[in-house]
């Protein structure tokens, strides 16, 4: 598992995502195990990072669902959920907290 949210992380680190987090989520109440939060530059930014992880992670990763707008792109691997984010809409909704407080206060691990 470690080396799948790593080689997740890299990808979106390479391609200039921005303020990459990650929230281990086991043994929580939650339907997925790790989340991921990452922040784009901007709406071509967000679409153009889901490319770069659809090349570099198929077909080793599945990916379940995408829910895509051009502020943020939800992608669902089955046990990680990968959100990336326009700055703006990461501050207006403020997964960090959510999911902060979900793993009992416990910080993301910013890469």
């Amino acid at each position: 598992m470690q080396n799948r949210i790593e080689r997740i992380t890299q990808v979106l680190d390479k391609n200039k995502a921005e303020s990459i987090e990650v929230f281990d989520l086991r043994e929580k109440n939650y339907f997925v195990d790790y989340a991921i939060i990452a922040s784009s530059l901007g709406p071509k930014h967000t679409t153009a990072l889901l490319d770069h992880m659809k090349n570099n992670l198929k077909p080793e990763e599945t990916f379940n669902h995408i829910d895509e707008s051009g502020d943020w792109i939800v992608v669902d691997l089955g046990d990680i959920l990968i959100h990336i984010m326009t700055p703006e809409y990461r501050v207006k909704y403020d997964m960090e907290t959510f999911l902060s407080d979900l793993a009992d206060g416990a910080e993301g691990q910013a890469l």
